[in-house]
């Protein structure tokens, strides 16, 4: 375990309570409501950080591991975002509470034990641009890419 991914653990873990609250807080005619950016209600795009975003700790661990990384073009990354989309459009608040807390203890918890060795390997992700370290992933794709979600 090192500092870095302590810090980067806890960064995490802010962001999932933050998330957390809105969805417990938000009133049912607001969770019906399309986002403008994504077109998708807000309950779909709560459901899509908990479960894509969060989801792409299995890159990272494919990353530690020193896996090749799938072929994600921006292609295929939306094509997935729009299968998840239609497949839970009636989601629940108490369904994503669920999927936060999940998926947000196992990847906190996850983040927190890696070594700056396993931060610091990298893996090609076609969709960001290239290569990127396991570091950058969980902040660019986990807590960023899910932060521009969510501000929607």
């Amino acid at each position: 375990m090192s500092k870095r991914a302590t810090d980067l653990a806890e960064r995490f873990k802010a962001f999932n309570n933050e998330l957390i609250a809105f969805v417990k807080n938000c009133p049912d005619e607001d969770w019906r409501k399309v986002c403008p950016g994504e077109q998708w209600p807000v309950g779909v795009v709560a459901r899509h950080i908990a479960a894509s975003h969060y989801g792409a700790l299995g890159l990272a661990k494919m990353m530690v591991a020193g896996e090749k990384l799938p072929e994600l073009t921006e292609g295929v990354i939306d094509q997935m975002n729009s299968k998840h989309a239609e497949k839970h459009r009636h989601c629940t608040q108490d369904e994503v509470l669920k999927t936060l807390r999940q998926n947000g203890t196992s990847a906190a918890d996850y983040v927190a034990g890696l070594s700056d060795t396993d931060l610091d390997r990298s893996g090609h992700i076609a969709a960001a641009g290239g290569d990127m370290t396991t570091e950058q992933l969980i902040v660019n794709i986990i807590i960023l890419s899910g932060g521009e979600h969510f501000a929607n």
